[in-house]
């Protein structure tokens, strides 16, 4: 299964979107294809062997025009942005031009609406209306209509056809009165001028609309931006700087402070700390040292490194949260797909509905005429001189332009699309939009322990040393003796030596017994490191004192290995894989929000009690194999509980893909894409509360945009078949309702997660 993301141009409304993703969906090999309108782009999924072109021919054929990313010097910012700039630019010069013709029409009205002054008298004048009109009509306003024939054509009418429809009646209406001037036609209402002004408030809208939905959609443009442009580089030992995008695996890079990290790699010299906000979300800098790996776009702040470049283009970590954006903003939360059966129906109910007003009118004129009267004592643009026709057409017309799919289609796209952006920046990635839905029906949180709660990487955190000898000198041969192995507990105390700065001593005779410990000699003496039992064997005996402290310490879910010297012990260690500083805090959080948290772990029911209690989780499910846990996950599922797990993304991939709500920890540059329907990219369970948060917020703001969607054509349809509403009215509101719902959608970027 392949997915890509094309980027498509024209589209104005969910009808526009229903179009394109049947002619996507159509294609042989297309398994899905999830076509969002508020951003311009599509989530095609499929197999086999297909190409650009095979794409295009679709989106060609639906009337719409794909935008193909053009290979030159420019960066994806640079391109994304001139695409942005390309579209507004557009939709503003067709706003002004049609403004240019429909003042002039304007100034030749008001001395007739105030004095009754024609200039040029009747005909002169219906003739104007009609030329400037039929300019703004087929002229900045011709996309909306050549976007109107295309989508009836296709059988698949969308907005387009209703603002089409309105315009070209009110047009026609003219040309009626004006062969009723030359003596041909019947007598009737000219609203010529009304066509004009119809095509010019909706081209208004669709710039605000345009303005507002580029200022909302700016995450992924930002997260572009953030690449650095330039790399300086060693060849041959000389530095050399060069673009980015020439950048090649196993490239060592020179960064000095102030700088950004290229792309992302591994310290190989140096020391420094490092901006990892853009990653994580989190502005503490974190200190990075020989071996540490480092991402790219991230910011080095103090000391110079070198730095290997281990992945380049479209594997760094950036371009995966980019990608998994655009993904995400592709994907349909579930709520949306009732949204999208109501626009999926919406223009041809109108149309009838339009045709039914016309009809109703034309058959009861005097039932519509005695309301319509009696408005007209409160509302100031009824005329009570028009004819029963005029008057039909009169609410025809606002029945057309008032109707709008637009604010339903942008509903759930709009806010998905900044409530992701705004995940993005705060190390939340979101890769399902269905998952900002669930969350909030989660009531059961599952945690992994390793990894998640805990560090996932075991520390020395004690030391009991016998006699006079020192804790360092003591520490020093055991690091020196565990070097020689690749066991992690070996890998703990030889890192707490270097953390030190103890200088290892050269050994020989490395022995190892499974299950129990290991030995070698170190400056002519033999150092025995491991269990009770290996010690016993070896006729060493164990102080009363030691066996105590050692039962204590493993009371507190730590590992202790005894350590002789030269056939005595000298003391023992303890090394744990130590709780996150803010897994307890977060645990709680979670708990004070009504959340059931379970832990999960391979070790023994002591160990996982000992983490358990420490972090305060309600229940612990101990000794659990990888391949168990989606038993648990799925045992809790039958008790009718709704289950978010958490894990580290891989060896969890199972229970993750089970559960209601999947939500990997990633740690930087080693994110599980493919594991969760959200990733944690700092890795700390203070990330879960704010990925809750960010969906609580994202779907209010989702309910919100659908509640002002369909209470606006509820109540603003029946008013316009009534004849309460001027056409122009009905266009400015229709044109309000869209930017509604994209700046209440808008204000969610300034949430605090």
């Amino acid at each position: 299964m392949k997915k890509v993301t094309l980027h498509i141009e024209g589209m104005h409304c969910a009808g526009c979107a229903n179009a394109v993703d049947k002619q996507l969906a159509s294609i042989e090999g297309v398994r899905s294809a999830n076509v969002n309108f508020a951003t311009g782009s599509a989530l095609v999924e499929y197999e086999g062997k297909l190409l650009i072109q095979d794409f295009e021919e679709a989106v060609t054929k639906a009337g719409y025009k794909l935008v193909k990313d053009r290979e030159d010097d420019k960066t994806k910012a640079e391109l994304a942005e001139e695409r942005e700039a390309d579209k507004l630019e557009k939709a503003r010069k067709n706003m002004i031009w049609s403004w240019a013709a429909v003042v002039p029409m304007l100034v030749w009205m008001i001395p007739m609406w105030i004095f009754g002054i024609m200039f040029l008298g009747k005909i002169g004048m219906e003739l104007g209306m009609i030329l400037l009109s039929s300019f703004v009509i087929f002229v900045p306003g011709f996309e909306t209509i050549r976007s109107a024939f295309q989508s009836t054509k296709n059988l698949s009418p969308n907005m387009d056809v209703l603002i089409a429809l309105g315009s070209l009646a009110a047009l026609s209406t003219g040309v009626v009165t004006l062969s009723n001037a030359l003596g041909y036609g019947p007598e009737f209402h000219s609203f010529a001028m009304i066509g004009g002004m119809i095509m010019a408030f909706h081209l208004t809208g669709r710039y605000i609309e345009t303005k507002a939905k580029g200022s909302a959609s700016q995450a992924i443009r930002r997260l572009l931006t953030l690449e650095a442009k330039e790399a300086s580089v060693l060849r041959n030992g000389t530095e050399v700087k060069i673009p980015v995008q020439e950048l090649k695996i196993g490239d060592i890079m020179l960064v000095r402070p102030g700088e950004k990290i290229p792309t992302d790699g591994e310290v190989i010299e140096g020391e420094s700390s490092v901006d990892e906000s853009i990653a994580t979300g989190e502005s503490m800098p974190v200190d990075k040292q020989t071996g540490d790996m480092v991402i790219g776009a991230t910011i080095n702040s103090t000391g110079v490194l070198k730095i290997k470049a281990n992945k380049v283009g479209s594997d760094t970590f950036l371009n995966q949260i980019i990608r998994m954006v655009e993904e995400a903003q592709g994907t349909k939360v579930p709520i949306q797909e009732f949204a999208d059966r109501v626009t999926a129906v919406f223009v041809p109910i109108v149309l009838l509905l339009a045709a039914l007003t016309l009809s109703a009118w034309l058959i009861f004129p005097e039932f519509f005429k005695g309301i319509v009267f009696w408005a007209a004592d409160f509302i100031p643009w009824i005329d009570t001189s028009w004819g029963n026709t005029s008057l039909a057409f009169y609410a025809t017309i606002a029945v057309l332009v008032i109707a709008c799919p637009c604010a339903l289609g942008l509903a759930t796209p709009t806010a998905l699309m900044v409530g992701s952006g705004l995940g993005a920046t705060n190390g939340i990635l979101i890769r399902k939009g269905e998952a900002i839905q669930l969350m909030k029906d989660v009531d059961t949180i599952v945690l992994d322990k390793t990894g998640t709660i805990t560090k996932g990487k075991p520390e020395v955190t004690d030391m009991l040393v016998l006699g006079e000898g020192s804790p360092d000198e003591v520490l020093r041969y055991a690091a020196s003796v565990e070097d020689n192995s690749e066991h992690p507990l070996a890998r703990a105390i030889v890192d707490a030596a270097f953390e030190k700065g103890l200088k290892l001593i050269e050994t020989s005779g490395f022995t190892s017994t499974t299950g129990k410990g290991v030995s070698a000699k170190a400056e002519g003496v033999v150092v025995l490191i491991g269990t009770i039992a290996l010690h016993t064997e070896k006729g060493i005996e164990i102080p009363e004192s030691v066996i105590t402290r050692k039962d204590e310490l493993e009371s507190q879910a730590k590992t202790v290995v005894i350590v002789s010297i030269d056939q005595k012990a000298a003391g023992l260690i303890a090394i744990a894989d130590e709780v996150k500083e803010d897994s307890e805090e977060a645990i709680s959080r979670l708990k004070d929000q009504g959340l059931r948290v379970v832990m999960l772990t391979g070790d023994n029911s002591t160990t996982g009690q000992a983490i358990g209690k420490k972090v305060g989780v309600d229940e612990v499910i101990a000794e659990v194999l990888p391949d168990q846990k989606s038993e648990v996950v799925r045992g809790l599922q039958n008790e009718g509980r709704v289950v978010a797990m958490v894990g580290d993304g891989i060896n969890d991939a199972p229970a993750l893909t089970l559960a209601d709500i999947g939500i990997a920890m990633g740690t930087g540059t080693d994110v599980a894409i493919e594991s969760g329907d959200i990733v944690l990219a700092k890795g700390s369970l203070t990330g879960l509360l704010r990925a809750i948060s960010l969906s609580k917020e994202t779907f209010k703001k989702i309910r919100q945009n659908l509640f002002w969607a369909f209470f606006y054509n509820l109540i603003m349809i029946p008013l316009a078949v009534l004849g309460f509403l001027h056409p122009l009215l009905a266009e400015m509101a229709m044109a309000f309702s869209s930017i509604n719902v994209v700046l209440n959608s808008k204000s969610l970027q300034n949430k605090k997660l």
